[in-house]
């Protein structure tokens, strides 16, 4: 077999691959950390019903839009319990049978953890749910990525890199 000895135009091709890789990976990292533009949806107002029983909230997880009027209607089904929402400072507490209504705007983007305020029982501390404000970008970030690496993947195979350094003429 002959020897390839590595030549300018063999540096060529090589800087010509490391650029087009750089590029995919300067577009993965735009990709993944980019804002992206607030979408233009318009606020409505949005009512749940929470219901806290043996250490649970149900439903568990509650998603809205920025900028909606969120109405929470919390009902204790066995002893008072209390909802805490972390990061808008708000709260409300049910008595056994009795609905409460907590309404804010949700001005804020994130997720916020909804807790328990009044000590009922031995499992308190685990008694948690969770509210989403934001649409969810994540998904669509990381099915971006997937897609961005599934085409980097067929275009940029080392083999490719061979094949061409293979059909350059020998230098030696």
């Amino acid at each position: 077999m002959l020897s390839r000895s590595l030549s300018l135009s063999n540096l060529r091709v090589l800087a010509k691959g490391a650029q087009s890789v750089s590029g995919f990976l300067l577009a993965a990292l735009v990709m993944a950390f980019a804002p992206l533009p607030a979408p233009l949806v318009d606020s409505t107002e949005r009512t749940f019903q929470v219901v806290a029983s043996s250490y649970e909230f149900s439903p568990a997880e509650i998603s809205v839009n920025p900028g909606d009027q969120v109405t929470i209607e919390l009902i204790s089904s066995d002893v008072v319990h209390g909802l805490y929402l972390d990061g808008y400072d708000l709260s409300i507490q049910a008595d056994p049978g009795q609905t409460e209504t907590l309404t804010f705007t949700a001005d804020r983007s994130g997720t916020f953890r909804l807790r328990c305020s009044v000590t009922c029982g031995d499992l308190h501390p685990f008694m948690i749910g969770k509210l989403h404000v934001g649409s969810n970008t994540l998904l669509w970030r990381g099915i971006g990525f997937a897609t961005l690496s599934v085409v980097a993947l067929f275009v940029f195979k080392p083999s490719v890199i061979g094949k061409r350094i293979k059909q350059l003429p020998n230098t030696d």
